[in-house]
């Protein structure tokens, strides 16, 4: 049985007891329900306490090792821009159309007056970064952390991801002798939080129905049906984001035909959907690039690369959605400051989503914290990830064609020789 089938059915079960409990009544049942709950959040703090130097270490290796010839340079540049245009609209898409269906999810006040109780600490800890932002004037300003050691400290991560990417743009400028060290002491230290995280993930079972238990036996019948209207929402806002944004996208600024690209498309969304890989989509990606697309060479053996890896559309809709569902959840009301929050730190954490199961949703913690949203909640969306999940990758999969077609501007170029790869490194989104 693979990890990602124990923990749905870790949560189907936590979910299903827990409602059992809600619905007998008995106090001192849920008295017990109550006592696994440290075990849940003992969990959460082994993913929280990760999560830092993770994010560190891969946007070190990820920006210090880059290359710096100048038509990578170029083609970097302009990749860049799509990347971050495209998260900003996938962000602000996602909260635009999953709020008000958000608002649709039933919740009583009293059930979320219990979660807001139970989750007091953490919330008090998330939120007391975000009373120190008054203005966004303000908020722009501790951009920059005068101290990044505290910035860590303090779980302010967007602060802290600032300098961490002015540091490796500095390291990225050193002698190639004088720079190899540094790189591979950050890389050894993103291996070593990667092996942390698989055993953390190892006992995500536990930890998940921990959490869900005592979550279902608060709410009762009203947990199960919250689970299923995130996932449902998650995975038709992904695919509404691929038909109205991305598809429109390749047709007007790539200057491609829909029939075309949605057929050149085609094997590499059932790979990324299928396999929930992007890396696993990524021969496909380049197949069709060279001879559907004919796109230029350094666009698919860089650029469709670099998008597999680090470019992740379906992502910042799918942590923006899960975002607001877990506010929605546990009752936190998000203001526009909040919600800004969420959208631009979502836009820089999807670059350091690790490749690892459940990826997505242990970068979406900063997110979290950023937003002073509550993060036991956690392992509810890892337990459901399974579909959302195919959706965000496929979603994912077209945004990094459609990146590499408005690059290339080659719509109309004659196809290329076909390219025959293999699929390496299989790893979840």
């Amino acid at each position: 049985m693979s990890l990602t089938t124990r923990v749905l059915v870790a949560l189907v079960l936590g979910l299903a007891l827990g409602v059992l409990v809600s619905a007998v009544g008995s106090p001192a049942l849920v008295r017990a329900a109550g006592a696994i709950e440290p075990l849940g959040t003992l969990w959460i703090n082994a993913i929280r306490m990760v999560v830092i130097p993770l994010v560190v270490a891969s946007l070190v290796v990820g920006v210090a090792s880059s290359s710096d010839t100048r038509s990578v340079g170029r083609i970097g540049g302009r990749a860049l821009v799509v990347f971050v245009v495209a998260l900003l609209v996938g962000g602000v898409y996602a909260v635009l159309v999953a709020t008000p269906l958000l608002r649709l999810v039933p919740l009583s006040p009293a059930a979320t007056s219990a979660l807001r109780a139970s989750a007091a600490s953490t919330a008090a800890v998330a939120r007391e970064g975000a009373t120190k932002i008054p203005t966004a004037a303000q908020w722009l300003v501790d951009l920059v952390p005068p101290n990044p050691v505290k910035a860590a400290a303090d779980g302010a991560m967007l602060p802290l991801i600032v300098f961490t990417l002015l540091f490796a743009l500095a390291a990225s400028r050193l002698t190639a002798e004088r720079r190899a060290p540094l790189v591979g002491f950050f890389h050894a230290v993103a291996d070593a939080s990667l092996v942390l995280v698989r055993w953390v993930l190892a006992v995500a079972p536990i930890g998940v129905f921990a959490l869900a238990l005592p979550l279902a036996a608060r709410l009762g019948a009203a947990a199960a049906g919250a689970v299923a209207s995130y996932v449902v929402i998650t995975a038709a806002a992904t695919t509404l984001f691929m038909l109205l944004v991305l598809y429109p996208a390749a047709v007007v600024l790539g200057r491609v035909p829909l029939g075309r690209f949605a057929r050149a498309a085609l094997p590499a969304q059932a790979v990324a959907f299928s396999s929930r890989s992007s890396l696993a989509a990524l021969p496909a990606m380049i197949e069709t690039a060279r001879t559907r697309l004919a796109l230029p060479e350094a666009v698919t053996t860089f650029l469709l690369p670099l998008a597999a890896a680090t470019f992740r559309v379906g992502g910042a809709v799918g942590q923006t959605i899960g975002a607001l569902f877990l506010a929605r959840l546990y009752g936190v009301t998000l203001d526009v400051e909040a919600m800004l929050a969420i959208v631009a730190t979502v836009v820089v954490m999807t670059f350091s989503i690790p490749g690892v199961p459940a990826g997505s949703v242990i970068a979406i913690v900063p997110v979290l914290l950023a937003a002073g949203i509550p993060v036991e909640g956690l392992g509810i969306l890892i337990g459901v990830d399974t579909i959302p999940d195919m959706f965000r990758t496929t979603t994912n999969v077209t945004g990094d064609l459609v990146a590499a077609t408005i690059v290339g501007g080659r719509g109309g170029a004659t196809p290329r020789t076909s390219f025959r790869g293999t699929e390496e490194g299989l790893k979840e989104d």
